[in-house]
């Protein structure tokens, strides 16, 4: 979609939970559209990839969820 075109219909856009929109000047990418859930998940995301104590968490709960070591 270009820079024009989201002008005119950014309020009235209806994206999916994982859709992205990509909004185009002069055939280069530029903005990506998303919805408030997807940037919230992803931004998240990167949060606590960004933490190796949280990263190291993550592994050794996978490593004993794949023991069978559940709670």
């Amino acid at each position: 979609m270009t820079i024009s075109d989201a002008r005119k219909r950014l309020t009235s856009l209806d994206l999916n939970q994982e859709e992205t929109t990509a909004v185009t000047s002069r055939g280069r990418r530029v903005d990506a559209l998303m919805t408030w859930d997807l940037y919230e998940s992803l931004s998240e995301t990167i949060d606590i990839l960004s933490d190796p104590e949280l990263v190291e968490q993550l592994h050794r709960s996978m490593r004993e969820a794949d023991n069978g070591e559940l709670i």
